[in-house]
């Protein structure tokens, strides 16, 4: 990136610290960790990190803004912040990342000892953070601390293993501003990851060219060193596994037992028991070995897609923490199918190759939940429905569903001045809504603020198991009537947000606001439900703001809720982690907070809401049903297109190939087995890229509208 382009980018970088800060209420602090937290979980950098800002100056001074610890695993993930308020970039230097390390160093020596423990105080931010360390020490194995900065690293550094802390080693990491806005940039939200197999083993990686695919892939055969996927996963972890892999994981933390034993006890017969990897690559530097034979030097953009927990399993055998059962990994093989993409078509291949892949193990649809087609009914929706014009505005506006990653930031960097101007009239950034919002929006609606306290990866994989059951149950319930109802659901969620963030009680206290947010608003929610009521979705949608009634109720309720969570039970020291627990919704729920007010007219008869959804799948359906027949109409001119990309793609199942031989002799009056088949047919073939005319496009959806 040129020294203009940083510029640029940082000009955007503050851009957006700024209108997180506003939205959110929060500190500008406050809203740089969120930023880089979130950029960072989605590179694989560490997981979903909790926000404790914890900072001593002076003699022993130490420092630590947020952790996160998967404790089957035993990896500890650490951040701090280097954050500048300045509006220049400036440098980081190796000894300034030195000393953010120490400052971590020291927290983590402190916070094992029961004398800083005893002192400190149990809701804060501080105790928040030094208790799990405490009480897991035993099973933490390896501590990942990552620097977050806006400046610029003087010279780009590789995750390094920096010694050790509590006896386990220590890996350290920096996401500085360059790194920030590369990953940023990319489609993908990870950046490419540079292996030089040489230099790590002392010698290139033997392989068997197996297939190839002119300019499109190429596919090799490897017998793996145990160590060197021990090296590779412990020094980048999460970010060596594809997308879906990745989340897989983070939400199934368990060990693999039976991987386990067999390293432990027939190391040398793991080649011959394991499955194997299947990995993918953008490029690799092939050599020749001293026998003449093909090697492989250089890894460019490994992406494990299949084999996530073997990998993950290798590094937790060989842990020097297991003492007498450490696995020698000098005796561990593991064979592997590499290929080789070209970067052009990464995007497409790679998640496919995950997809089929997975299908033997217990990786299910939801967990590709990233590629369901409910976005794509979303974002068709989310294109084409205005909302009501606020009070005060002339005109209405969109709101913009973001389906893939990057999609409104995109929009806004092309085009000339006048256009992104328009660009953001219609579709304000205030009114972006990205996959894992859709989830906490949601889920929080669902009366399970316990499932969105375990932060957004997790929250994301609960909430596509039950929205996969639901698609498969009737798609028609996924209509404008209900993404009108996630609208609303935003509104609310990010008015009690900003409510909180800049309340007078919460401000003395800081802490746990995200916690106290999703658990106000499902207990509102409860209250109504036990009473036969819902909050009227649709009065929320038409005024664009949350009505003043509800607000203030929110307002009452907010302070009671947050004490409530604080005072968690005495075996649950950590308030961050009681209010992951079933135990503590019912804790909330049960309690009978109380409230001054009246929510006549904002409130709806469950019965009634129920109808209104009924008449809005109805509706639905008969829509799909008359845009079909518009289709049906068109396809009379010539069905061969049809006929021949859906053959290639083998899509054709006999009540298709009967219904388009109707059509082809002009007759549109199909049988209703017929007029599904060939539906689900169209269907299909436009998610594989088939364009369809326009008279479709409103019933099966667009690939990419706008």
């Amino acid at each position: 990136m040129s020294a203009i382009d940083q510029e640029e980018a940082f000009v955007r970088f503050w851009d957006d610290l700024l209108f997180q800060a506003e939205a959110s209420a929060e500190p500008q602090a406050a809203a740089f960790f969120r930023l880089y937290a979130k950029l960072a979980a989605e590179n694989g950098d560490c997981i979903d990190l909790a926000y404790t800002p914890v900072r001593h100056e002076g003699r022993g001074g130490y420092q630590l803004d947020g952790f996160a610890l998967e404790t089957e695993r035993g990896d500890l993930f650490l951040a701090i912040s280097d954050f500048r308020p300045g509006r220049e970039l400036e440098t980081l230097n190796a000894a300034q990342i030195d000393a953010l390390f120490e400052r971590v160093r020291r927290f983590c020596e402190l916070a094992v000892q029961p004398t800083f423990i005893n002192a400190i105080e149990e809701t804060s931010p501080t105790f928040e953070a030094a208790w799990p360390i405490y009480s897991n020490r035993a099973r933490i194995r390896r501590i990942r601390v990552i620097a977050f900065s806006n400046a610029r690293l003087s010279t780009r550094r590789k995750p390094e293993t920096t010694g050790e802390v509590l006896g386990v080693p220590v890996v350290c990491s920096v996401l500085d501003f360059v790194r920030y806005s590369d990953i940023s940039a990319s489609k993908t939200g990870q950046e490419p990851i540079e292996i030089d197999v040489v230099d790590l083993t002392g010698s290139a990686l033997p392989c068997l060219p197996a297939h190839s695919i002119d300019g499109k892939q190429a596919s090799y055969l490897l017998a793996v060193p145990g160590t060197f996927l021990a090296q590779i996963y412990g020094l980048y972890g999460a970010q060596l596994l594809e997308q879906n892999v990745r989340t897989f994981l983070q939400a199934r933390t368990k060990v693999n037992t039976g991987i386990i034993k067999t390293l432990e006890t027939q190391p040398e017969m793991f080649f011959a028991y394991n499955n194997g990897l299947t990995a993918t690559a953008a490029n690799i530097t092939k050599t020749r070995l001293a026998d003449g034979s093909l090697g492989i030097a250089a890894i460019e953009n490994l992406q494990i897609v299949n084999g996530g927990q073997t990998t993950a399993s290798i590094l937790y055998a060989s842990d020097a923490q297991r003492k007498d059962r450490r696995a020698d990994l000098s005796r561990v093989f593991v064979q592997m199918k590499l290929s080789v993409v070209n970067p052009d078509l990464l995007d497409d291949i790679v998640p496919k190759i995950s997809r089929f892949a997975n299908t033997q193990n217990k990786i299910s649809e939801a967990d590709f939940f990233s590629s369901h087609p409910i976005h794509l009914v979303l974002q068709q929706i989310s294109r084409q429905l205005w909302a009501p014009a606020k009070p005060g505005s002339l005109s209405g506006s969109k709101w913009f569903y973001e389906r893939a990653r990057g999609q409104y930031r995109d929009r806004l960097a092309y085009g000339t001045d006048a256009e992104r101007r328009r660009f953001e009239l219609e579709f304000p950034r205030s009114q972006l809504i990205e996959k894992t919002d859709l989830a906490k929006f949601e889920v929080t609606f669902e009366c399970r603020p316990h499932i969105v306290s375990r932060h957004a990866q997790k929250c994301f994989l609960e909430y596509a198991e039950t929205i996969d059951r639901a698609w498969k149950i009737s798609e028609a319930q996924f209509n404008e009537h209900w993404f009108r109802g996630i609208v609303a659901k935003a509104i609310a969620f990010r008015w009690t947000d900003r409510m909180v963030g800049g309340s007078a009680w919460y401000q003395e206290d800081r802490g746990y606001k995200a916690q106290v947010v999703t658990y106000t608003l499902a207990w509102l929610v409860n209250y109504l439900y036990e009473r036969d009521l819902e909050l009227d979705l649709e009065v929320i949608w038409q005024r664009q703001d949350l009505p003043d009634e509800i607000g203030e109720v929110l307002r009452q309720l907010a302070p009671q809720v947050s004490a409530t969570l604080k005072d968690a039970p005495p075996q649950m020291k950590n308030v961050g982690e009681y209010c992951k627990q079933q135990a503590c919704w019912a804790a909330v729920a049960g309690a009978e907070y109380r409230f001054a007010g009246s929510l006549d007219g904002l409130v709806v008869d469950r019965a009634q809401a129920e109808h209104r959804r009924k008449e809005a799948i109805a509706a639905k359906k008969l829509d799909s049903d008359i845009d079909l027949d518009r289709l049906m109409v068109a396809m009379l001119e010539d069905t061969e297109p049809y006929m021949t990309f859906a053959s290639g793609k083998r899509l054709l199942t006999p009540k298709s190939v009967a219904a388009l031989r109707r059509l082809t002799r002009g007759d549109i009056r199909l049988p209703v087995s017929e007029r599904n088949a060939l539906k689900y047919m169209l269907e299909k073939m436009q998610r594989a890229g088939f364009e369809l005319p326009d008279a479709a496009k409103v019933t099966l959806g667009e690939a990419e509208a706008q």
